[in-house]
């Protein structure tokens, strides 16, 4: 079953092939390509991102979501290994040019952090992690604006040759900043 959350004027819902067209168009902006591994560069490189995508939701190992704003696709936001080890799964995220500095990223984060800790769904993650270039400042306000505590800054390792910092949240903890979203509506499409 696929995952639809909805809070306002914010949708996270799998991605789909008629994404294609749109995700091209977010993948080509100069600052998502310095601070993401993947690249899209045409439509086939859409095509095939967005298949990636749907398998991971077929093997329940990458929970990918396209952030709709204001019916617009606005970015992107994961849940990988939602059954981890030790209960660790890991959150990932990019918003596109027009998205940015509007609060969407943190929203969203703040939505599917509540809907990967909601007890019914039944076994879930017990502590959620997410790891950006320490030299991504607004990806730092994002985490810490979705209540994720700054962890650890990790040294450089490949494929990434600068720093990180390690924000963490844990089921049951209290965000570690107030403000954070109540919980979204969920349902199937």
């Amino acid at each position: 079953m696929d995952v639809v959350l909805t809070e306002a004027d914010l949708t996270l819902r799998p991605w789909t092939a008629r994404d294609a067209d749109a995700l091209l168009s977010l993948a080509g902006d100069r600052e998502l390509r310095r601070w993401t591994s993947h690249r899209v560069d045409d439509l086939e490189d859409a095509a095939r991102w967005i298949a990636a995508q749907e398998t991971g939701w077929r093997t329940r190992e990458r929970l990918s979501f396209a952030m709709v704003a204001r019916g617009r696709i606005a970015g992107h936001i994961v849940l990988k290994q939602p059954s981890g080890p030790r209960g660790v799964a890991e959150i990932g995220y990019w918003t596109g040019a027009p998205a940015r500095g509007q609060g969407v990223a943190s929203r969203a984060l703040a939505m599917l952090t509540l809907w990967a800790f909601d007890p019914g769904r039944g076994e879930g993650p017990t502590r959620l992690e997410l790891v950006h270039n320490a030299g991504n400042p607004a990806s730092c306000r994002v985490a810490e604006k979705a209540g994720y505590a700054l962890q650890a800054v990790l040294p450089p390792r490949p494929p990434h040759p600068l720093e990180g910092h390690l924000h963490a949240r844990d089921r049951g903890a209290a965000p570690a900043r107030p403000g954070v979203p109540r919980a979204p509506g969920a349902g199937a499409p």
